[in-house]
């Protein structure tokens, strides 16, 4: 017997409609480059404008891609800051029936080139401050047609379109194609820490199925009367969703640009009364010495409506949360990845469970549950499930409406991302994400390393992870990165990479005292080095595969080891 519901396709021109004629005076707010100080650095400016105005702006960027030559699945590369311009184009690119893909600025220009050739892109566009890497790229793209400059068009940039030009003699409303809620909307590419990056595509209906994930009270829990500005860059994994989860919901929206710096972050969440705001641990770290700086001077930002920072990327050290509590401040715990939209869990605390008590701080630092929708299981390589008792550490693997299932035009690497799994409905698919993580008897997930990361003493698997967040937690210490070394004896064994905070010190022996309370004796890293700086990647996670380099041939002081 078939049901009588109606089948309303989910797709982002739904969404589109729905934020013009629901949510029209909703705002978008802008932080952006508006020239050079004496010193060289960008000056910040502010636009400000309409939901309206934006689905408006929004239809004519549509009929210019159309009157281009853009058809339905052609793919659009956008190489852009937070703006709202870039919204624009989040919007009227799938809306067309094309393909959004955003490219990662922060990857080297070869890495670029690849990408824009494996996804076959069409039209870039691309941000005026970051047109200096336009004679890096177009040579190499051959299949690049057009190229538009968002904002003032440089000089040296013959051929190249102004963007505003290009879209104001269109018209402001738009008829769409029909388009299926299973036709790609979007695509982003991973990180490229091993190997040449991978493509991942997202469907219509995955993108409006995350929106409502986002959103739930199990996710980001955002609303009308929100304002949420998104850190997280719009060139890499979409901004975490946001920028069509927000407007969905009549939420206004804040971007940063190419300021994210603390203190530009600072005023910009205190002027714009930012509700919730989202960013990996290093943007927070630079935020918190900000908010410190400031109250010490008698000068504290009023940030009074900020109900959560949202983290995710890699894991937040516990002193992290506890030293924004201490500023009333809550941070809130998430994770995802490229293959999973990103959003894949949140830790909400249980209820009856205090933000503040022991147990609050320990299931906070955790990565949380999944929204409805998606389902996670931890398990060991002969593919069984490790008990759910937050100590067994093994394989985590995800499913759900907006999980990948693999990657676009890489057969290999699409078949290895997945295995089958006996479930309640049978064999099932699930993608392997390549983390190490345990799971606890209430379905909270604690991210142990990736599985590249690992530590392997003796046989034993140690959590650089975890050892990293401890040692964060000294005061003397800004960062930590743990790697694995050779061992003679015990094959690997960790060595702590260390940056100290500015005009303080520590020992080997002080770091070493620190951690003992907190971990068996084999766990301790046998060496600590210290640096002036630990190199950080394109998504602001630490790049661990260049310590290792720095330190292949290291030598550990003596042969052994505790264990």
């Amino acid at each position: 017997m078939r049901s009588t519901m109606m089948d309303v396709p989910l797709t982002l021109p739904y969404v589109l409609e729905r934020v013009q004629r629901y949510f029209p005076h909703g705002t978008v707010t802008s932080l952006l480059a508006a020239g050079m100080d004496a010193e060289g650095r960008p000056i910040p400016a502010k636009h400000r404008y309409t939901y309206a105005d934006m689905a408006r702006r929004a239809k004519q960027l549509a009929n210019a891609l159309v009157e281009a030559g853009v058809r339905p699945g052609d793919r659009v590369a956008t190489i852009a800051t937070n703006s709202y311009r870039h919204l624009e184009a989040y919007f009227a690119i799938p809306c067309v029936g094309a393909v959004l893909h955003t490219v990662n600025i922060r990857l080297h220009p070869e890495q670029i080139v690849y990408i824009v050739n494996h996804a076959g892109d069409k039209v870039l566009l691309i941000d005026n401050v970051l047109a200096r890497l336009l004679p890096a790229i177009l040579p190499h793209c051959p299949t690049l047609e057009k190229v538009v400059i968002m904002g003032p068009v440089p000089q040296q940039i013959p051929g190249a379109l102004d963007y505003d030009t290009w879209i104001s003699g269109q018209p402001d409303t738009f008829t769409y194609p029909e388009i299926d809620e299973r036709a790609a909307a979007g695509m982003c590419y991973t990180s490229g820490t091993t190997g040449n990056p991978k493509g991942v595509v997202y469907s219509h209906r995955s993108i409006v199925l995350h929106n409502l994930g986002m959103t739930h009270p199990s996710g980001f829990m955002i609303a009308e009367g929100d304002t949420v500005l998104p850190v997280v860059p719009m060139f890499h994994v979409m901004a975490w969703g946001m920028p069509w989860a927000v407007p969905m919901v009549g939420a206004n929206s804040v971007f940063a640009s190419v300021f994210s710096d603390g203190p530009n972050l600072a005023r910009l969440l205190a002027e714009e009364k930012v509700t919730v705001t989202a960013g990996v641990p290093t943007i927070w770290m630079g935020l918190l010495a900000e908010i410190e700086r400031a109250r010490e001077a008698g000068e504290p930002y009023d940030l009074s409506g900020l109900r959560e920072l949202v983290v995710g990327g890699s894991a937040a050290p516990e002193a992290l949360i506890r030293a924004f509590d201490r500023h009333g401040l809550r941070i809130v715990h998430a994770w995802g990845m490229t293959e999973t939209s990103p959003f894949g869990t949140v830790s909400r605390l249980p209820a009856g469970v205090p933000h503040d008590s022991d147990e609050g701080y320990r299931v906070r630092a955790k990565q949380g549950r999944v929204p409805p929708l998606v389902d996670v299981r931890v398990i060991d390589d002969e593919n069984r499930d490790v008990p759910s008792d937050g100590r067994s550490m093994g394989r985590l693997v995800i499913r759900g409406n907006w999980i990948s299932g693999g990657y676009y035009g890489d057969e290999t690497a699409s078949r290895n991302s997945l295995v089958e799994l006996r479930g309640p409905f049978g064999t099932e698919q699930w993608f392997d994400t390549g983390d190490i993580a345990t799971i606890d008897e209430a379905g909270y997930i604690s991210i142990q390393d990736r599985a590249k990361d690992l530590v392997k003493s003796g046989g034993e698997w140690i959590s650089s992870v975890d050892l990293e967040n401890a040692l964060m937690g000294h005061p003397a210490v800004a960062q930590a990165a743990v790697i694995a070394v050779p061992h003679p004896k015990w094959d690997e064994r960790p060595l702590a990479v260390v940056v100290l905070r500015e005009g303080a010190q520590a020992t080997p022996e002080d770091l070493r005292a620190h951690l003992e309370p907190r971990f068996a004796r084999w766990w301790l890293p046998d060496a600590y080095e210290f640096v002036e700086s630990i190199p950080i990647g394109s998504t602001g996670k630490f790049m661990k595969r260049e310590l290792r380099d720095r330190f292949r041939d290291y030598r550990l002081e003596s042969a052994d080891s505790p264990a």
